[in-house]
C-alpha cells in the first residue's frame, strides 16, 4: 500500500515509523470526588518521578559541559523542588481539579512571574517552564512528547509539522526520512531537509489514511516518485533497495565534476556558491566544490539558543566559518527574524499576518541593538577574511539607509572600544516586487545584490510559500517571477553591480540554463544539489543558454514554461 506526497528533498530512505503528534486531550475542568482527587495526586507524583528518571537517562548521552546537559539539569531541579510539588498537590485538592489542570495553572503562573523579571536569563526561562509543563502533562497521558534522544535505529519521522527550531534538535544520524502533513516547497523545513540531505515528503495526510501507520512499522520513503511505502512486500523492498543503489551510483558519478572549472563548454564562467545554515554545513561545502558561501542564514543560529549570542560569541563563529572556507567568500545575511521563523526567547509580538509584518530588515531596524551587535561581530571578523553582508527584505531606500546608518554606529562603537575591524561588501536580498522597482535608487549604495526567489515568488503571486495546496498552482517558474528576475539582472548589469541568486530556484538543475542565459554572475545552491547543477553547467554552451532564456522569457503560460525547461536534460 502506498500514497503520494510532495517531494521536497529527493532520495530513498528506509526506516521504522515514528509518529510525533503535537496535540494532547483538552483540559478537563470538571470537579473531582475525594477518591478522584487522591488518584490524581498519585498520578502527578508518579509522572514527576517518571519524567525525572527519563531526563536523567537523556543526560547520560551528553557531556556535562554542554548547554543541553545544563538545561536538562535545570528542568530536573525544578521537578525535584518540594515546594512546587506541594503547590501542585494542594491545587488539585483545594480546587478539586485534575493533575493536568493544576500543572497548567501553576506552571503558567510561574512562567508569567519569570517573564516580568529584569534579568534576561531568568525571563527567558519562562519559555522553558511552559515547555516543561507540556512534557509533564504529556507524561501523565502516557507518553514523553518530542524526545528523540534515545533513538538507536533508522527512523522515518511522521509529524504534523516541524519548526526550524524543532528540526535543529533532531538526531539526524538516526532520522533517515521525514514525512509532514503540512508545509510548502520553499518552507524552511523543506530547505533544512534538503540541506541535510534527508529525503522528505510534505502534504502527506497520514492521519487521514484509512489504515493507520503504526510506530515501528517498516517504511520506505521514495523521494524520487513521492511515494511512502508502508510495510512493503519482500519484492517491493528489494526493488526499492536496487533503486536506492542506482541513485547512490548516480550521485557518486557526479563527484567527477567537483574539481572541474565552473564554466560552460565555450568558456563562460559562473561562480557556484553554497547556501548554509550552520557551521557544520560550512565545513562540508568544499566536499562538493563550492567556491564559497552565497548565503549564511544566521537566524538559524538562534533557533535553539536560550539567549541572543553576544558579540564575542558571534565574532568567534564567523571567524570559524572564515577559517573553514580558507580564503573563499562568506556571504552573511543578517538575522531574518519573523514570518515562519520564530525565535522563542525573543518573545515576538503575535501578528495577524506575520509574512507581511515585522520581519527581515524591519525587525532589525525596530531592534537596533540586536542588529548593531551582529554587525560589530561581522565587522571584526572581516579583519580575517572576505565577508559580504546582506540585508533581507529590503524593499525601499529608506530601509537601506537605516541599515547603513546603524553600520556606521557599529563602526563608531568599535573605534571607541579600540577594536579592529575590516571592510565589508554590502548588499540586499531582493525578495519583493517593490525591491526590484526601487533598485535604481538603491544600487549606488550597494556592492552586490542577491535574488531571493522563495519570497520573491510569494510576494509576487500573493501565494503563501508554506501552503502545499498552492505549490503547484503558483510556482517560482511563472512568467511574472521570471520577468522580475530578468529586470533585476539588467538593472544590476547597467549599474555594474554584481548580481547573484540564492533562492531554492538556483538548486534546480533544469533551471540552470535559464538563470545563466538571463545573465547571472553567480548562483548560490544547496550543497546537496551543487554538483548536479554544475554538471548541467559544464556540459552546456553559453550561447545555447542565452537562446533558451530568450525562448522561456517570451512564454506566458506556466505549463509552457515547464515544458520548455524540461527539454534541458544532461546526465
Amino acid at each position: 500500500m502506498s500514497f503520494n506526497g510532495i517531494v521536497v528533498s529527493a532520495g530513498i530512505a528506509f526506516g521504522k515509523a515514528l509518529t510525533m503528534t503535537s496535540h494532547m486531550p483538552p483540559l478537563d475542568f470538571k470537579l473531582l470526588s475525594a477518591e478522584q482527587i487522591s488518584l490524581q495526586q498519585q498520578q502527578l507524583t508518579h509522572a514527576i518521578e517518571l519524567l525525572i528518571h527519563h531526563l536523567q537517562h537523556c543526560q547520560r548521552h551528553l557531556c556535562q559541559e554542554c548547554e543541553n546537559f545544563q538545561l536538562i539539569d535545570a528542568d530536573i531541579m525544578l521537578l525535584e523542588d518540594e515546594e512546587l510539588q506541594q503547590e501542585l498537590l494542594q491545587h488539585i485538592k483545594q480546587f478539586k481539579v485534575c493533575a493536568a489542570v493544576a500543572i497548567d495553572r501553576v506552571f503558567n503562573q510561574q512562567a508569567a512571574e519569570l517573564a516580568e523579571l529584569d534579568d534576561p536569563y531568568l525571563a527567558n526561562r519562562s519559555n522553558d517552564i511552559l515547555c516543561l509543563a507540556k512534557r509533564l502533562t504529556s507524561t501523565i497521558h502516557g507518553h514523553l512528547q518530542w524526545d528523540l534522544s534515545t533513538l538507536t535505529e533508522d527512523t522515518i519521522l511522521l509529524a504534523d509539522d516541524l519548526t526550524p527550531a524543532e528540526f535543529a534538535i533532531l538526531p539526524l544520524k538516526h532520522i533517515t526520512g521525514i514525512v509532514l502533513q503540512t508545509g510548502g516547497l520553499t518552507s524552511h523545513t523543506a530547505i533544512l531537509a534538503r540541506a541535510a540531505g534527508i529525503p522528505a515528503l510534505l502534504n502527506y495526510q497520514f492521519s487521514q489514511r484509512p489504515v493507520k501507520i503504526k510506530d515501528g512499522e517498516q517504511l520506505v520513503l521514495d523521494g524520487m516518485s513521492g511515494e511512502l511505502h508502508i510495510a512493503p512486500t519482500e519484492a517491493e523492498f528489494e526493488q526499492l533497495l536496487q533503486k536506492q543503489q542506482q541513485e547512490r551510483q548516480r550521485r557518486q558519478a557526479l563527484t567527477a565534476y567537483k574539481d572541474k572549472p565552473s564554466a560552460t563548454l565555450d568558456g563562460h564562467a559562473i561562480t557556484l556558491l553554497a547556501n548554509v545554515g550552520n557551521l557544520s554545513e560550512i565545513s562540508h561545502v568544499t566536499d562538493v566544490g563550492a567556491q564559497g558561501i552565497g548565503l549564511f542564514r544566521t537566524e538559524f543560529l538562534l533557533m535553539n539558543a536560550k539567549a541572543l549570542p553576544d558579540e564575542q560569541q558571534q565574532y568567534k563563529l564567523y571567524c570559524d566559518a572564515l577559517h573553514s572556507l580558507q580564503g573563499q567568500v562568506l556571504s552573511i545575511r543578517t538575522f531574518d527574524i519573523g514570518a515562519d521563523k520564530e525565535i522563542p526567547y525573543l518573545q515576538q509580538t503575535q501578528e495577524d499576518n506575520p509574512a507581511l509584518g515585522i520581519r527581515g530588515i524591519r525587525y532589525s531596524l525596530a531592534h537596533p541593538n540586536t542588529f548593531i551587535t551582529q554587525v560589530k561581530a561581522v565587522l571584526r571578523a572581516a579583519n580575517h577574511g572576505q565577508i559580504r553582508l546582506m540585508f533581507p527584505m529590503v524593499s525601499q531606500i529608506e530601509e537601506l539607509e537605516g541599515a547603513l546608518a546603524l553600520i556606521e554606529q557599529a563602526k563608531s562603537q568599535l573605534i571607541e572600544q579600540e577594536k579592529g575591524f575590516g571592510e565589508l561588501s554590502l548588499g540586499i536580498v531582493v525578495e519583493t516586487p517593490a525591491a526590484v522597482f526601487n533598485l535604481p535608487s538603491m544600487l549606488p549604495l550597494l556592492d552586490f545584490v542577491s535574488i531571493g526567489t522563495n519570497d520573491l515568488t510569494q510576494y509576487t503571486l500573493a501565494a503563501d510559500r508554506t501552503n502545499p495546496h498552492l505549490a503547484k498552482l503558483y510556482p517560482a517558474l511563472s512568467p511574472a517571477v521570471i520577468q522580475l528576475i530578468a529586470m533585476t539582472i539588467q538593472l544590476c548589469k547597467h549599474a555594474k553591480v554584481k548580481v547573484s541568486l540564492c533562492g531554492e530556484l538556483g538548486s534546480d538543475p533544469q533551471v540552470l540554463p535559464l538563470l545563466v542565459g538571463l545573465g547571472l554572475d553567480e548562483i548560490s545552491i544547496n550543497p546537496t544539489n551543487l554538483l548536479e547543477v554544475k554538471a548541467v553547467l559544464v556540459q552546456g554552451r553559453y550561447q545555447d543558454f542565452v537562446k533558451h532564456a530568450q525562448t522561456v522569457s517570451a512564454l506566458t503560460r506556466i505549463d509552457d514554461i515547464r515544458a520548455a525547461i524540461s527539454t534541458i536534460n544532461y546526465n
